[in-house]
């Protein structure tokens, strides 16, 4: 019903920059929150970023200042700009969006299907 497709990831060295876009289509009603989500091998997954219809974000604390999180409600994308790169940050990404397909179902959440990023010299 809903498909998000991520894009953008890649190799880049540290100190580097991505943008990471994911689009969301198919039976779309309307969209709440989308957010980006990270998981590294062997840790559980984690919430990156996150923003709501009406804009406002929130971050994870390892990524202040350093990642922005944007969207574009008409065509339904949400955006992750990273800077100052880091290891650390090396990460299968994976979008996320607060979905209801129509007027009376509930919101659900839909996955894209991850995109590598990988920071190393």
């Amino acid at each position: 019903q809903v498909q998000l497709v991520e894009s953008g990831g890649g190799l880049v060295q540290p100190g580097g920059s991505l943008r990471l876009s994911c689009a969301a289509s198919g039976s779309i009603f309307s969209i709440n929150a989308m957010g980006w989500y990270r998981q590294a091998p062997g840790k559980q997954r984690e919430l990156v970023a996150a923003i709501t219809s009406g804009g406002s974000t929130n971050y994870a604390d390892s990524v202040k200042g350093r990642f922005t999180i944007s969207r574009d409600n008409a065509k339904n994308t949400v955006y992750l700009q990273m800077n100052s790169l880091k290891p650390e940050d090396t990460a299968v990404y994976y979008c996320n969006a607060d979905t209801k397909v129509h007027y009376y179902s509930d919101y659900d959440d839909y996955w894209g299907q991850g995109t590598q990023v990988t920071v190393s010299s």
